[in-house]
């Protein structure tokens, strides 16, 4: 399927680009507009954020790829069903339902993106990550785009925004979590530098590199719109008849947007509420950024559940 082969390559090159382009971006302005500006981040997290929607919202062709209207149905309320309790859970409960949205994220981040790499390895007949190596890889390329940002000292006045509340999230553990993500962080490149895994190595050093140097809300953003969604949409590809279809034909763009078009519906409802909230609210700020990060991790649960069975099959 050489058409899978150049989906693989080109988003994953897309992400690295996108990564660098933050990196810069946040860095020119940080420079020029300074840190405590949150309007450009805000506009830009919103753009990257919206980018990312579409994943996920193919899941109950992933789920039951062929079942009865039913089923369908049953999955489909249980899936929007699970998205509200996690909704109404975050907003009652902010601090500890934000704390399990971030180990849940980056578990699933991390496992994620070492599956997207496992299933490339094997599109291209190269040989996989050991064991020890793909844990490593798939733990550290989870928790330092989900934690670096958030544990950042800038962090603390992007929260005062969005919500208060989220101010201190770590409590007490900040330096014992601040020592596991370096510690995961060094040990995973002297592993993949030992199994000479030069790509790999690559993506983690970006992944650190954009964490580090932009913004916190553009670091996360990018990085689920930009790098985790474009990378989960290119395994649908291997999974959708279509794509798999458009991709034997050696059609590698029309396989891509084959997977993205199924999600494009939900894309423009977010969009048609955002501008109505945009035009009916004179006083638009940053606040409600959260409730848009609100949806986004209550969504994560149920899409979480469903891809599981798909990440698994493709570490094993």
């Amino acid at each position: 399927m050489n058409g899978a082969k150049v989906v693989f390559s080109g988003v994953r090159k897309f992400s690295t680009l996108a990564a660098i382009f933050a990196i810069l971006f946040s860095g020119v302005l940080n420079l020029t507009i300074g840190n405590e500006n949150l309007s450009w981040q805000v506009a830009l997290a919103i753009f990257a954020l919206a980018i990312g929607i579409p994943h996920g919202a193919v899941d109950h062709l992933v789920a039951l790829p062929k079942t009865s209207r039913p089923r369908l149905a049953l999955l489909i309320i249980g899936y929007v069903l699970i998205a509200i309790a996690a909704v109404l859970a975050i907003l009652h409960w902010n601090k500890l339902g934000f704390q399990l949205v971030l180990a849940m994220s980056a578990l699933h981040f991390g496992f994620g993106d070492a599956a997207f790499i496992a299933e490339q390895d094997r599109l291209e007949n190269r040989t996989r990550m050991r064991p020890k190596v793909q844990n490593m890889f798939a733990i550290t390329s989870g928790i330092v785009p989900v934690f670096i940002p958030l544990l950042k000292g800038s962090t603390k006045s992007a929260l005062q925004e969005i919500n208060p509340v989220l101010i201190n999230w770590a409590s007490d553990i900040e330096p014992q979590i601040k020592f596991l993500v370096g510690f995961f962080f060094v040990l995973t490149l002297i592993l993949l530098v030992k199994d000479n895994r030069t790509r790999e190595f690559i993506d983690l050093i970006f992944l650190a590199g954009l964490a580090i140097v932009a913004p916190p809300l553009i670091a996360f953003a990018v990085y689920f719109g930009c790098w985790h969604a474009m990378r989960h949409t290119a395994r649908l590809t291997l999974l959708l008849p279509k794509s798999i279809a458009a991709a034997s034909d050696n059609k590698p763009k029309k396989s891509f947007l084959t997977a993205v078009i199924p999600g494009l519906p939900a894309l423009i409802g977010t969009v048609a509420v955002a501008v109505v909230i945009a035009i009916t609210d004179t006083n638009l700020d940053a606040s409600y950024l959260w409730y848009l990060l609100v949806v986004v991790w209550a969504l994560t649960v149920p899409h979480m559940i469903v891809t599981s069975k798909i990440d698994q099959k493709a570490l094993a």
